[in-house]
């Protein structure tokens, strides 16, 4: 049997037709909206702070919650509700879901006036109306978020409807009009409601209006000159990066292996061309790290155009958390479970940091599967290799810090890491990174890494790796310094080196040195 969600106007459920009624609840039908418009797993615990962040047990209302919603979504043996121990999702592959649908036609092209109209007028609709929980904040932020992003939906319909050559010129006026009000701060939209103005000759709108047009743009710091624009180039112009990051989001596929031991490893992929699988390194979080200031514009770059693999390390992210063997040999299994799941023949290895390791004794192992072994702020051995007692002693201070401070409002102790990975970060980027810190693992996992870190040591594999190597460091990184990525470099035959104007050992996107790394990626694949 077939299910419908529709989101615009008030949230509804139907099946085969008939409307089914919906709890009275409204946490729990704005739960169903979220499980099914992200179409990704969630951790139980997240979910109880988007939507419970109550002094109750919020883990038994959610429970509640789920209960509800399978006798809704779940028909016979069609299980369609996924809930284990640690995450929750929602199964939408043969639900018809409106704001999906509508999301793969917009970017249709040679889409007909009448097809647009319709776009436009189901856009206009409100989004889940009467949905709003004004006192938790984070589902409202989301929900926020959506709706701007049905604003940009509009925006690129209205473009298309202002230049498409079956409108008259007047109806072409009244949809750019609505676009520059939609998109405020676009030139483009600008310029194709003068340009329109000019040609039925209204030339007092003109000056009236391009007078409106300098005074907005110069207020807001945005460049504009007024020109004609074509519609290619008006569509491009509405497209920014809170629509690109959505757009990945909205594209990734989430799914689980298998260990050999039996811990479940999230993996996600996404983008189409060569492959790149990133192994994992701590910390990462498969539904948080596209908006992360830090590494989310690499993985948007890479995902341009290549099919981007990455997966959350086991006792992280979305990977199950409670696991017996945390250490390195399970760090490499976990990769070439991935690997398996998949069904990848050859690929591009990206390893940062911890992950570098990882990708070396990878790489050593399989050498067949690995075309390009990219390596960024890595090391071949770990803390405890070589290590003065006075060393050891100051990092197992930090792990047992790490234990009783890790997941506190207070982000002191978090902020020992942050202001070694990203020492030039502004204050809201660190601020964020310390809250992430937070959601990708327990401080108990987290002491654990720690711990595992200390023991690497690769260093005798270096010299038995055969694959086309790049090896990329941030010259003034102050987690590990530039000198071990050198060595690195000299210890792999025939690696090559860069060195990015940088003191970050996790690159922020918004530095030169993410382009740099983004480039030198590009030309290296391309030129091996």
């Amino acid at each position: 049997m077939s299910l419908t969600i529709k989101t615009f106007g008030e949230l509804s459920l139907s099946s085969e037709g008939q409307v089914t009624k919906l709890p009275a609840s409204k946490r729990t039908r704005a739960l169903l909206a979220y499980l099914a418009i992200t179409n990704r797993p969630h951790r139980r615990d997240r979910l109880c702070e988007v939507f419970w962040d109550l002094p109750d047990d919020p883990r038994a209302t959610l429970r509640w919650s789920l209960t509800k919603l399978r006798s809704l979504v779940n028909q016979g043996a069609h299980k369609r509700l996924i809930a284990d121990r640690e995450r929750v999702s929602l199964d939408v592959t043969d639900i018809d879901l409106d704001i999906r649908r509508i999301a793969t036609v917009v970017d249709q092209p040679n889409l007909s006036s009448e097809a647009l109209d319709a776009l436009q007028r189901q856009l206009s609709e409100p989004f889940l109306e009467g949905i709003d929980l004004p006192n938790q904040p984070l589902f409202q932020d989301w929900l926020t978020s959506e709706r701007q992003n049905i604003r940009r939906m509009q925006g690129k319909v209205r473009a298309r409807l202002a230049s498409h050559p079956t409108n008259p010129r007047e109806t072409q006026l009244d949809h750019a009009l609505a676009w520059a009000e939609l998109d405020p701060f676009n030139p483009g939209a600008a310029n194709r409601v003068l340009a329109l103005l000019r040609l039925l000759g209204r030339t007092m709108d003109v000056a009236r209006l391009t007078n409106q047009f300098k005074t907005r743009f110069r207020n807001a710091g945005v460049q504009w000159t007024e020109e004609a624009a074509p519609i290619a180039e008006a569509e491009s112009g509405a497209i920014n990066q809170e629509s690109v990051r959505h757009d990945m989001l909205s594209r990734q596929t989430v799914a689980f292996c298998t260990a050999a031991d039996g811990v479940r490893i999230a993996y996600a992929s996404v983008g189409k061309g060569t492959p790149i699988i990133k192994a994992a390194n701590w910390l990462s979080h498969l539904e948080y790290d596209w908006d992360a200031p830090i590494w989310s514009p690499l993985f948007r770059e890479l995902a341009m155009d290549h099919h981007f693999i990455r997966y959350d390390e086991r006792g992280n992210g979305l990977s199950d958390w409670d696991v017996a063997n945390l250490s390195f040999e399970s760090f490499v299994s976990d990769l070439e479970s991935v690997v398996e799941a998949n069904k990848v023949d050859q690929f591009v290895l990206l390893g940062i940091s911890q992950g570098a390791a990882v990708s070396i004794d990878y790489a050593v192992k399989h050498p067949d599967r690995v075309t390009h072994l990219i390596l960024f702020g890595g090391y071949p051995a770990g803390w405890r290799i070589n290590a003065t007692d006075n060393e050891i002693q100051e990092r197992e201070a930090i792990m047992t810090l790490t234990k009783t401070g890790w997941g506190r409002d207070n982000p002191a102790y978090r902020q020992i890491f942050t202001s070694t990975f990203m020492p030039s970060a502004r204050s809201e980027e660190l601020s964020w990174f310390n809250e992430f810190q937070r959601l990708t693992t327990s401080p108990e996992n987290a002491a654990r890494f720690l711990s595992v870190f200390g023991d690497i040591d690769v260093r005798e594999k270096l010299s038995k790796v055969t694959v086309p190597t790049l090896v990329i460091h941030s010259l003034g990184d102050r987690r590990i310094p530039v000198s071990v990525g050198r060595d690195i470099a000299a210890a792999i035959p025939n690696a090559e080196f860069v060195g990015l104007e940088s003191d970050s050992h996790l690159l922020l996107g918004r530095e030169a040195a993410s382009k740099a790394f983004v480039d030198s990626v590009r030309e290296f694949i391309q030129r091996h």
